[in-house]
């Protein structure tokens, strides 16, 4: 991924705390925005595992889980169509709408070495820890036979010491996003394997 500073820290206004836009709306935004089927689902998986944590370990109200999966499902809306404006077309677009800024600034966070922005709450750690990480257990998932049923952790984490296998996924990225939280990459990844499985 290239570097693409957003070159600010502060995203939305904190007037709007509290708004979040309906998933039906955020997943029509997804078509509308993401024309590649394998990118939406990426970021289909992303959401169904914060959402997910946020209920299983976070013990959320439905406001704040459905921040976490709002932030999961548009993190890469504008990936495909604004590749050197990533992150900061669908921020802009987002502050537009009036969004919840926490929702806004955790997908600004995703990606600190490339955005500049640093995760700084739960829900900013999270998308950090799962986005490479999910993306690179699909890529694991894909070339079974059985595709996830039967996909263990440890083969997992031995891929991950490949580094030849799915070579655009940042390995540092996934170390440094572990070292914010107090979770193992064993437990992540077990997480996502059972959280995004399902996912189509």
């Amino acid at each position: 991924m290239a570097t693409h500073s957003l070159e600010r820290t502060q995203f939305g206004d904190i007037k709007n705390i509290g708004n979040i836009m309906p998933i039906e709306e955020a997943n029509q935004m997804l078509k509308d925005w993401v024309p590649n089927e394998r990118l939406q689902l990426h970021m289909k998986q992303v959401a169904a595992v914060m959402k997910a944590w946020a209920i299983e370990k976070e013990n959320a109200d439905e406001i704040t889980y459905l921040k976490w999966e709002l932030a999961g499902l548009l993190h890469d809306a504008d990936w495909e169509k604004h590749p050197t404006e990533h992150c900061r077309v669908i921020i802009e677009e987002l502050e537009k709408r009036n969004l919840d800024p926490e929702i806004i600034r955790c997908i600004a966070s995703h990606g600190p070495r490339y955005f500049g922005v640093e995760p700084e709450t739960k829900m900013d750690k999270m998308i950090y820890a799962f986005d490479e990480l999910s993306g690179f257990i699909h890529a694991v998932a894909l070339i079974r036979p059985t595709r996830y049923e039967g996909l263990e952790t440890k083969s997992v984490v031995k891929r991950l010491k490949t580094p030849a296998f799915a070579a655009q996924v940042n390995r540092d990225d996934i170390t440094d996003a572990l070292s914010r939280i107090d979770f193992s990459l064993e437990e992540i990844i077990s997480f996502i394997i059972i959280h995004q499985k399902n996912v189509v």
